[in-house]
């Protein structure tokens, strides 16, 4: 076993970790994004629910087939997770506060 082998055994590793934490969040950003009402998108001036969805479906899709296919779709990788987050980070939070909700946190 050589130092080479053994760096992209775990570039390999990490890199799959990566995808499948990505993934698993894309999966919880979806799921959020289904069970909530139409209408607290539009109260928080974001784009439909049907938009969103519709967008974190092709973003978990772009983030597993990373996982699937390595490296040869980096691109669409990076394009799923960005919008991934962009939910996570702006839109849910803006929803779970009209809403008076949390999801992994807490409401102070």
């Amino acid at each position: 076993m050589t130092v080479q082998s053994v760096v992209l055994d775990a570039r390999f590793y990490i890199l799959l970790a990566l995808g499948v934490i990505a993934g698993l969040s894309g999966v919880a950003a979806l799921v959020h994004a289904a069970i909530t009402r139409p209408d607290a998108f539009t109260a928080v001036d974001a784009q439909s629910k049907t938009f969103w969805v519709a967008l974190l479906a092709v973003a978990n899709l772009l983030i597993w087939l990373f996982v699937v296919g390595g490296m040869s779709v980096l691109v669409l990788f990076l394009v799923g997770v960005i919008a991934v987050m962009v939910y996570i980070v702006d839109v849910r939070v803006r929803i779970d506060e009209i809403l008076k909700r949390s999801w992994f946190r807490k409401l102070g």
